[in-house]
């Protein structure tokens, strides 16, 4: 909130694909957890019988043309689907629109296939940390007065 305002949707590409939603006043108003996109795809390597590891990157098609493209394009379209589902059925609950903020390693590939994502911060939660560190410290800092 301090470096974008609010309401926002922050989306965390990790292990996990996060949504957490966070209103004008900085509140926490709660958030949606579906599998990482790594993940996913990994599930597809290790719980099927025929289909390869496939790099995540982004295919020249959204058909794929053989077993990789068309898995390369599964994931990293379906994926932009999940986000852009997520996104307009969130601000429909909330009833107005948000600052979408995505985050965590996947988060560029991702957001370079969609315009619902506002902004890209892929340290987005060191930079969280640093900034809470900081609050405290003022806080903690005695004032003195001239």
């Amino acid at each position: 909130r301090h470096l974008f305002g609010g309401p926002l949707i922050v989306i965390d590409f990790g292990t996990a694909t996060t949504f957490d939603v966070v209103s004008q006043e900085g509140e926490y108003i709660g958030g949606a957890i579906s599998p990482g996109v790594a993940l996913g795809a990994e599930a597809l390597f290790t719980r099927t019988a025929q289909l390869p590891r496939v790099e995540l990157v982004h295919p020249k098609n959204v058909i794929g043309k053989g077993t990789v493209s068309a898995m390369q394009s599964g994931i990293l379209y379906g994926y932009v689907g999940l986000v852009e589902g997520m996104v307009a059925r969130i601000q429909a609950e909330m009833g107005r629109k948000a600052k979408v903020i995505a985050t965590g390693g996947l988060s560029a590939l991702i957001a370079r296939e969609t315009t619902v994502i506002n902004a890209v911060e892929p340290d987005l939660t060191l930079i969280g940390l640093r900034i809470v560190y900081e609050l405290n410290r003022q806080q903690a800092s005695p004032t003195t007065h001239q």
